[in-house]
């Protein structure tokens, strides 16, 4: 291991933001976007063995655990959210926290980040086993909070991953999976909402996306578990009931709300028309 140097927080490429025209801004923060997508493709080793170890623990029960401050701990906050919505899985087989609580989500919560107990005691209210997976995501790579809650996960045999936009970082040697997205400087020195991220995000949604495919919550292309939670969503379903057994549009739609998913609508369906 070479020594820990935190390229998200090196000086900028560019120089005299403030003496550049808005054009000239949107397209250089455009360019430093467009490298977030190959630093993720090369991290995808890591992030398919994480994958391929969350199945196997989900398919016993096991759940998924996000944990990050600021703008990492908002992200995973995030992504755990549209899992219901998506999926139509419980709440509580992805679930997000972040260093401060959730009044952190709108407003940063001074010194909430140092505590090194803090993450570990923010488990124990889900009573978390060793089915379950815990995920750091720590641009830096040095997130006290993050890197305290992975320690003690595995001293309890609890499968570990984190995401971090520096190479070598003291999260990723604490960690069972390092996912390291190497994205560079910031457009704003420091600034690691940007693309550090964009590049989160990504990763996030990778993760999550392709554990409920497997999952089986996925049946073609389509989200047919998602929560009918508002009209687009049960037209949407409907269109998908329609082209999977051919029915009607106001006969398909009423499947559905009976139903109250594509995939109960269409098996229900076609187990009575047998």
């Amino acid at each position: 291991m070479g020594e820990f140097v935190k390229i998200s927080e090196q000086s900028s490429l560019y120089n005299d933001l403030e003496k550049k025209s808005v054009s000239e801004l949107l397209h250089d923060i455009n360019n430093e976007d467009k490298k977030v997508a190959l630093a993720v493709e090369k991290a995808i080793p890591q992030i398919e063995k994480l994958v391929t170890e969350i199945v196997s623990r989900m398919k016993r029960g096991g759940r998924i655990f996000y944990m990050g401050a600021g703008t990492s701990g908002r992200l995973g906050v995030l992504d755990a959210s549209e899992i219901p919505p998506t999926f139509g899985m419980d709440p509580s087989w992805v679930i997000g926290l972040i260093a401060g609580g959730d009044i952190a989500l709108r407003n940063p919560v001074e010194n909430a980040e140092d505590d090194t107990e803090q993450g570990w005691k923010d488990l124990q209210q889900f009573d978390i086993n060793d089915r379950d997976t815990v995920i750091g995501i720590a641009a830096s790579g040095t997130t006290p909070y993050v890197i305290g809650a992975i320690k003690k996960c595995r001293e309890h045999g609890i499968l570990t991953a984190a995401i971090t936009s520096n190479p070598n970082a003291p999260v990723s040697e604490a960690a069972d999976i390092a996912i390291e997205m190497i994205v560079g400087p910031e457009y704003v020195t420091g600034s690691s909402r940007m693309k550090s991220g964009t590049g989160q995000k990504m990763i996030c949604n990778m993760i999550t996306t392709s554990v409920m495919i497997q999952m089986g919550r996925v049946k073609g292309n389509k989200m047919v578990n998602m929560q009918l939670s508002n009209a687009k969503l049960v037209d949407r379903g409907t269109r998908m009931v329609v082209e999977e057994l051919g029915l009607p549009y106001d006969q398909a739609k009423r499947l559905l709300l009976l139903h109250g998913s594509v995939k109960n609508a269409v098996d229900a369906y076609r187990a009575e028309n047998a």
